[in-house]
C-alpha cells in the first residue's frame, strides 16, 4: 500500500529545501548531477525517426520486422555514441536519440557530421534490407540547440531515476524529426540556432541547407551525405 503520510512528507522536503541551480555553459556527466542540484547548459540533440511506422508494423512477419528495427537501432546507436560529449543515448519508439553537451560551435559542427553519417547509413541499410528481400524504410533526421534545465527526476535511494531536458534543443529536435524526409521536407531538418553554428561547412555544404517554414517554427533542411561512404555503398560495399 501506498503511504500517502510518508509520501506528504517526501514531497515537502523536496519544496521545503533550496534547490542549486548550476549555470554552466557544459554540463558534466551523469555523477555530478544529483537530487540536489540541477544544471543549465548547451545541449544539442539528434532523433532519428522512422517514417510511417505504423504501415511498417502491419507487417505480419514478426521475425522480419525485429531484423528491420534491430538493424536500423544498433547500427545508429553505433554511430551517435561516438563523441566524448555525449550524455544520453536512447530509443524512444521508433525513434533513436542523442542528447550532448555542446558548449561551443565546434561542438554542433561534430555533431552535424554524425547527423550525416546517420543519413548516409540509412542508404546503406537499405541496399542491404533490399538483399535480403526485406522491405525498405525512410527516416527524417532532426538537430537543435539551446541552453536548458537538466534535472535528476525519480524516487531517490531505489533506484529508479532519470534526467529530464527541460527546453528547447530536445524539443525540436523530435519534432523537426516527425517532418523531415516527409510532405516535401528534406531527410535532415535542423534548428535556426543549430544552423547558425555550424561554421566548418560555410562555403561548402551550408549552400545545400534550405530554409523552411513548419509548424514547429523556422528550421533549415538538406539531404547531405557522407561522400566517401556513399560511394562505397555505390560501388558494391566491398569489404
Amino acid at each position: 500500500m501506498y503511504d500517502y503520510k510518508k509520501g506528504k512528507q517526501r514531497v515537502e522536503e523536496i519544496l521545503k529545501n533550496d534547490l542549486e541551480i548550476i549555470d554552466k555553459d557544459k554540463l558534466p556527466k551523469s555523477d555530478d548531477l544529483t537530487f540536489e542540484n540541477s544544471y543549465y547548459s548547451w545541449i544539442s540533440s539528434i532523433f532519428i525517426d522512422i517514417c510511417d511506422s505504423s504501415i511498417l508494423f502491419k507487417n505480419e512477419n514478426n521475425q522480419d520486422i525485429s531484423k528491420i528495427i534491430k538493424s536500423f537501432t544498433s547500427e545508429l546507436i553505433e554511430i551517435l555514441r561516438n563523441n566524448d560529449n555525449l550524455r544520453e543515448v536512447g530509443i524512444r519508439g521508433d525513434c533513436v536519440y542523442a542528447i550532448y553537451t555542446t558548449p561551443t560551435q565546434k561542438d554542433d559542427d561534430e555533431l552535424f557530421t554524425l547527423a550525416c553519417y546517420c543519413n548516409t547509413y540509412l542508404i546503406m541499410l537499405n541496399e542491404l534490407l533490399a538483399e535480403y528481400n526485406l522491405p525498405s524504410i525512410k527516416a527524417g533526421i532532426g538537430l537543435a540547440t539551446s541552453k536548458l534545465l537538466v534535472i535528476k527526476a525519480g524516487r531517490k535511494h531505489v533506484g529508479i531515476n532519470d534526467k529530464i531536458w527541460i527546453g528547447n534543443a530536445v524539443v525540436d529536435a523530435s519534432n523537426f524529426s516527425s517532418i523531415a524526409n516527409r510532405k516535401g521536407y528534406r531527410s535532415i531538418v535542423m534548428s535556426v540556432p543549430f544552423y547558425k553554428n555550424i561554421i566548418k561547412y560555410e562555403t561548402d555544404i551550408k549552400e545545400n541547407l534550405v530554409k523552411a517554414e513548419s509548424d514547429y517554427g523556422d528550421c533549415y533542411m538538406g539531404n547531405i551525405i557522407i561522400t566517401d561512404f556513399k560511394n562505397w555503398i555505390k560501388n558494391g560495399m566491398k569489404n
